[in-house]
């Protein structure tokens, strides 16, 4: 039996990939406290009023690349996109795919609602909770929401990933793709924004660059000594989002009108905006602080050190898998985080569970 631990979109991207590869729905179960998988991410996606999704063409949950999203849209012009790997989704068309694999993969025959509090190695596999699987992936997603504590406790203060309105004079911390969404968000709503910020965000169309989602670009990567990984990837995972007039024009004329301004410190908003994004590290992971400290796991900083194919190499072995997928994989894939990346680990993990 196979168990994916988790029940977010990288869970569901895993599972698809798996259902997909031909392992049958009676044969995984899916351990969380989701029925539906999008419905943490379509809060935040609701939250910052994201219209279209970041991801490039195959960034969907279907297993194959191809027939991607463009062809639902029925617009020429997405096709050209998708093409050219420059699709980018609408929301609504994702979530409407999200719910069609959903009810096809058999994912309510495989689902069980239960928090999973520990894994422990055994003899051919893991034991999740007392009940025992041959092969485990883990996507339990970011461990949680991240307010700086400078703002905590502030009445003021809301999260950009959880519901709000917009006050008259807006206060945005942070610099990546949510902050980006609450700037012109703000402004749509006629408020005054001041961005604080610790650095000018990066402008690149995906999470990381391109190279990083394909084999010629991670095998360097996989290369490089702990340090040297672990400088990279948070070079890599640093605050951006996309170029281009749609984001910059907003900006532009707000600050000749005098309503967009950046600055250091908090003022007198009467709101402030943290787009601070996650809590990171496994060690805010509480299943993954356990299963790390029972098993002696390698660890360096932040992350917990995975195989190129994002298995726990000292609980891997010819009679069992453990994996890693999502946000907590990226020490194997720096993009990990993204359905790419989930993919990317699920299908390193259907060929073990094939071969197993």
């Amino acid at each position: 039996m196979i168990a994916i631990v988790g029940s977010g979109l990288a869970a569901f991207a895993s599972y698809v990939t798996l259902r997909h590869g031909g392992i049958p729905a009676e044969e995984i179960v899916v351990l969380g406290m989701h029925d539906d998988p999008t419905a943490v991410w379509r809060r935040r996606a609701e939250s910052i009023r994201q219209q279209r999704m970041r991801s490039e063409s195959d960034g969907h949950l279907g297993a194959a690349s191809w027939p991607g999203l463009a062809l639902r849209e029925r617009r020429l012009g997405a096709l050209v996109e998708t093409a050219t790997s420059r699709y980018h989704p609408p929301v609504p068309l994702f979530l409407d795919h999200a719910a069609r694999l959903r009810a096809q993969s058999g994912w309510e025959r495989s689902f069980r609602r239960l928090r999973v509090e520990r894994i422990a190695a055994v003899d051919g596999g893991f034991e999740l909770d007392g009940e025992k699987f041959a092969h485990v992936l883990v996507a339990t997603g970011h461990p949680g929401l991240h307010v700086p504590a400078e703002y905590r406790g502030d009445s003021r203060t809301v999260h950009a990933y959880e519901p709000h309105e917009y006050a008259s004079k807006v206060t945005v911390v942070g610099a990546g793709m949510a902050a980006a969404h609450e700037w012109l968000n703000a402004l749509a709503a006629g408020a005054e924004v001041v961005s604080i910020r610790r650095r000018e965000p990066l402008r690149r169309p995906l999470n990381v660059p391109r190279q990083f989602f394909s084999k010629r670009g991670l095998t360097p990567f996989h290369a490089l000594g702990n340090e040297q990984r672990a400088a990279q990837l948070r070079s890599l995972l640093a605050p951006s989002y996309p170029a281009g007039a749609a984001w910059d024009e907003p900006i532009r004329a707000a600050e000749q009108d005098g309503r967009f301004r950046v600055e250091t410190s908090l003022n007198g908003s009467e709101q402030v905006i943290c787009a601070t994004g996650f809590v990171q590290g496994y060690k805010n992971d509480a299943l993954l602080a356990r299963l790390a400290a029972d098993h002696g796991l390698e660890t360096h900083q932040r992350w917990i050190v995975l195989a190129p194919d994002s298995t726990v190499p000292a609980l891997t072995d010819a009679t069992r898998t453990l994996s890693l997928a999502g946000v907590h994989a990226q020490w194997a894939f720096p993009a990990a985080d993204t359905i790419a990346g989930a993919k990317y680990a699920a299908h390193a993990f259907l060929r073990r569970c094939r071969t197993r």
